[in-house]
């Protein structure tokens, strides 16, 4: 099997940096596994043992600050086939703690390399979780206050079924991590190594220094008796088959045309209390009687009753995989809130764009076609106004008919309510 390191991104470390005998001892274990690059998904985290996953010609996935082993999570929940393997750096794995600790509890069969020369060393050489109280580090005196993480002891403590030692150095690291990738379960291999663009420049560490340290350690080499049990990914779908089978969603029959062909978005740009997020709900749910594929994307401040409430919707007769918003069919303009948050999108709007404006509501200059509507004089309620909104679109045949939208709220809606809606959308389109 030929070597899976990318060669249009050669590793670059610093010279003397033991990340790159871990680098090599990884690409000669998937080589002596016979693993193709489709096969494997790198997720990395930042610090240089997060430039591992531009290093290989596999799947990857560059993350978050400590949170590699939750996406690392997902993707092995999603596709259990692949064979994913997480580098973390010391940095990364007391930042990210709680993950280590869920992971080790979960059993997920993930492998974590812990790539641990004792510092931050992309940053400046600050201390870590695992720096020794005594070294010399970027961060002054505060190492010496606190006790550093034995990584491997926590993962034992933690539940890690597979938990070893390693140095960076050792011929049989290759061995050791093709025995952590096969290992059904969680495993950790917490390889020790040095950082000479900083750690070395204050602190004398040497391959010998490491392997007499280790070898002062309880030898923790593999799996962990009192911790061995069934994979997670495994024991959950063998509990889920048992479950009885959840009633599918109600469906929605597509039975009418809708007025335009091809993808269609749409901005409703409000305020908190206009239920700016059950109208965009409406006219999903009016697509979906069009046949059409459909989603929503909502924003409002955390201070739910006050703040801006937009919502983005695109209606495509075709699988949606990008849900940003580029050409706006039409945008509803309902307060000034919603307004000062897309400033930018009315600005870019071309002719082929309909901007329904509520009377008093200001906006940018726009090339867009501006129809101004005064709900207000139509007897319609400042709450009411998105319904009445996609009423007059409705009305107008854009986006959607009125055919698509007496279904849609006949469906979303039941008795009083129901009646309700149906005499907003009366006013609005009289």
């Amino acid at each position: 099997m030929d070597s899976l390191l990318n060669k249009n991104r050669p590793p670059v470390f610093c010279p003397g940096c033991s990340h790159d005998n871990v680098l090599y001892s990884l690409d000669k274990t998937f080589q002596d596994m016979g693993l193709q690059g489709n096969q494997i998904a790198m997720v990395s985290d930042i610090g240089c043992s997060g430039l591992f996953d531009t290093f290989f010609n596999t799947h990857a996935l560059h993350g978050l600050h400590g949170r590699a082993l939750t996406y690392a999570g997902g993707l092995k929940l999603a596709r259990p086939d692949l064979n994913v393997v997480v580098t973390m750096g010391d940095g990364g794995l007391g930042i990210g703690g709680a993950h280590l600790l869920s992971a080790c509890r979960r059993n997920l069969d993930l492998t974590l390399l812990v790539l641990n020369n004792f510092n931050f060393g992309m940053t400046g050489g600050q201390f870590s979780a695992t720096t020794p109280p005594e070294a010399m580090v970027g961060s002054g005196f505060l190492n010496r206050l606190e006790r550093p993480i034995d990584v491997a002891q926590v993962a034992v403590a933690a539940g890690a079924p597979f938990v070893a030692r390693s140095s960076a150095y050792q011929k049989d690291l290759p061995e050791l991590i093709e025995k952590a990738i096969r290992y059904k379960g969680f495993s950790v291999v917490d390889i020790w190594g040095v950082c000479p663009g900083r750690y070395l420049k204050r602190n004398k560490l040497t391959p010998n220094m490491i392997d007499d340290a280790l070898n002062k350690l309880k030898p923790l080499n593999g799996p962990v008796l009192q911790n061995m049990r069934t994979e997670y990914g495994q024991s959950y779908r063998e509990h889920a088959a048992d479950q009885k089978p959840i009633s599918p969603p109600a469906g929605i029959d597509a039975r009418f045309d809708p007025p335009k062909p091809g993808r269609q978005e749409v901005v409703i740009l409000g305020a908190a209390g206009q239920r700016i997020l059950t109208a965009g709900e409406v006219l999903g749910i009016a697509g979906l009687t069009a046949g059409l594929n459909m989603t929503q994307k909502n924003e409002y401040n955390i201070t739910v009753l006050r703040g801006p409430s937009i919502c983005e919707l695109i209606l495509s007769p075709e699988e949606i995989d990008y849900t940003g918003i580029t050409k706006p069919a039409a945008v509803i303009v309902l307060a000034s809130e919603g307004v000062l948050r897309r400033e930018s999108l009315i600005n870019q709007l071309d002719h082929n764009t309909v901007v329904i404006q509520v009377v008093g509501v200001d906006i940018p200059s726009t090339n867009a076609r501006v129809i101004s509507v005064n709900f207000k004089g139509k007897g319609i309620k400042k709450t009411d106004w998105a319904l009445a909104a996609l009423a007059f679109l409705s009305n107008m045949n854009h986006v959607l008919n009125s055919k698509m939208l007496d279904a849609a709220v006949t469906i979303r809606f039941k008795d009083k309510t129901l009646h309700a809606v149906k005499e907003i959308v009366a006013k609005a389109t009289a």
